[in-house]
């Protein structure tokens, strides 16, 4: 969700959502006055909003009297990914990518952080690679930073605002150039922290394009990557990206 500057918003239905976007990415139960410290809301707030939420099966209350993800919250997941048709129609295609021996991952971006639909290591089936990874900051993904490189300056700097910038110490301005730059060679590639061994110690990168029309989403390849392979797997994603989008229209 991003809230473009200057837009008309009914804050109730954003206190709502964040309330519910904090409980999903919980691994355990949360209390009110826990959820209320960190979503900067009164505790009286965040319990009005998980009381409404669970009476409408979105979340549940536990014995100990905390809230967690309600049987409503997997219907609208399920049902989001169905109507969307984004990950049905790429999963072909992302099984394909793997012949590269590295990660692919699909990925959404939102507000300053990534949500990865799909992330699977080499060797990793299919339907361990769905909701694998939690969120991830946004500028420290591949994903992310294709993703920010549509939106427009003034929507990043939104976004960013009073905000410290994670890989980006020196603010807003280097983090406005590197988009501009990818922006300009149609892709990005980022160094980022691996979750698998390194050979050697070398660094990981991820190569990611934006897909949709209009752009939702992004597909990604990471590990090591030199600068000589960039291109190619550059060129397999576009291709992957015209294979995924023909996909989904013919889905709709």
């Amino acid at each position: 969700m991003i809230t473009k500057p200057g837009s008309q918003t009914n804050q109730s239905i954003v206190d709502g959502i964040a309330v519910l976007q904090a409980l999903a990415v919980s691994s355990i139960p949360v209390g009110g006055k826990e959820l209320a410290e960190q979503l900067g809301l009164e505790t009286t707030r965040a319990n009005r909003l998980l009381k409404t939420l669970a009476s409408i099966g979105i979340t549940q209350q536990t014995v100990g009297r905390k809230y967690q993800p309600g049987p409503g919250m997997h219907v609208l997941a399920s049902q989001s990914l169905y109507a969307s048709g984004l990950l049905r129609s790429a999963m072909p295609t992302l099984e394909k990518l793997s012949f590269f021996g590295r990660t692919v991952a699909l990925g959404v971006l939102w507000n300053d952080s990534v949500s990865f639909l799909y992330h699977a290591k080499p060797g990793m089936s299919s339907s361990e690679a769905i909701g694998r990874i939690g969120l991830r900051a946004a500028t420290n993904s591949g994903i992310g930073m294709v993703l920010l490189s549509q939106l427009d300056e003034q929507t990043v700097r939104h976004i960013y605002q009073d905000k410290t910038i994670p890989g980006y110490p020196e603010g807003i301005t280097p983090l406005l150039n590197a988009l501009e730059n990818i922006r300009q060679q149609g892709y990005a590639r980022v160094e980022v922290s691996s979750d698998t061994p390194q050979i050697e110690n070398r660094p990981s990168h991820t190569v990611a394009v934006a897909i949709g029309n209009p752009i939702n989403s992004a597909i990604a390849i990471s590990g090591w990557i030199s600068e000589s392979d960039t291109q190619e797997i550059a060129k397999e994603l576009k291709n992957a990206k015209q294979t995924i989008e023909k996909t989904l229209k013919q889905s709709k």
